[in-house]
């Protein structure tokens, strides 16, 4: 299996963010994620838990109704079934995340 660098330029983007698979394995799925700073705004409420880590930039998310930053280094955990949505994010530098979904099963 050859090295991942989080931080390798994605394909240039104007608007909204590139979501990138890096692994699969049994019930966990984890995503590099780059936004632009014109995220997409869509409300998110999904079947699987999910942890986020922004490595890079600054975010605004809304969390089942609750606004929270994000800054380089933090995260939070989204339990399954919370309505969330990402709100703003920098534009210099881009925000970079790191996704890991956690399923019951396999998906």
């Amino acid at each position: 299996m050859s090295p991942i660098n989080l931080f390798s330029a994605p394909p240039e983007l104007s608007r909204g963010e590139h979501f990138e698979e890096l692994l699969r394995h049994r019930n966990i799925v984890i995503e590099r994620i780059v936004s632009t700073d014109s995220p997409e705004t869509r409300r998110y409420n999904q079947p699987q838990d999910e942890w986020v880590a922004l490595l890079q930039g600054e975010a605004q998310l809304e969390l089942d109704g609750k606004e929270i930053t994000l800054h380089r280094g933090e995260s939070c955990f989204i339990p399954a079934h919370t309505p969330h949505r990402v709100v703003a994010t920098s534009a210099e530098p881009r925000c970079i995340w790191l996704a890991i979904h956690i399923f019951a099963d396999e998906p």
